[in-house]
């Protein structure tokens, strides 16, 4: 009997990835992965809109998507990257949790219309732990990055 996951072809859209995350509307943050290498490194996009909640007060007459929602959404990149490189089965629906953020830098805004690019590579495993150093740029310049871990937490 063959168990080798299928893998999604890429790219993979955000209805592919609702069922990788639990985040959704108006907090999910991963619109589309583009590229991945199972158990190494993800790249994913989120479309950054004017009608994002946030920007009605971060900050009005400038809005500008906070520097924590980047981490999140590096976060969940690397959540994509976790359920692409675990044979999970069907109905399983495991929880990755953000428990540290270490070395982050802000280097430029994000602002309605920018295609946020987050590139996630995943340093190592500890236990139910992982590592992850996180990128993300527009337009092929830097605004953010960070090292994220994660744990595994079941949901009951």
């Amino acid at each position: 009997m063959n168990t080798k996951k299928i893998l999604p072809a890429l790219p993979i859209e955000a209805h592919t990835i609702a069922t990788m995350l639990p985040h959704r509307f108006p907090f999910l943050l991963v619109d589309r992965v583009t590229e991945y290498e199972v158990g190494k490194r993800v790249r994913a996009i989120k479309n950054v809109t004017v009608n994002e909640p946030f920007f009605t007060g971060h900050f009005p007459g400038y809005p500008v998507m906070p520097g924590v929602l980047i981490i999140e959404a590096l976060a969940q990149a690397s959540g994509v990257l976790v359920h692409l490189s675990n044979n999970y089965a069907p109905d399983a629906h495991p929880l990755y949790f953000l428990v540290k953020v270490d070395k982050a830098k802000f280097s430029k805004v994000v602002v309605p219309g920018d295609q946020l690019v987050l590139e996630v590579e995943l340093k190592r495993m500890i236990r139910n732990m992982a590592i992850f150093f996180g990128r993300a740029s527009v337009d092929g310049k830097p605004v953010a990055e960070a090292e994220i871990m994660c744990a595994e937490s079941s949901a009951e």
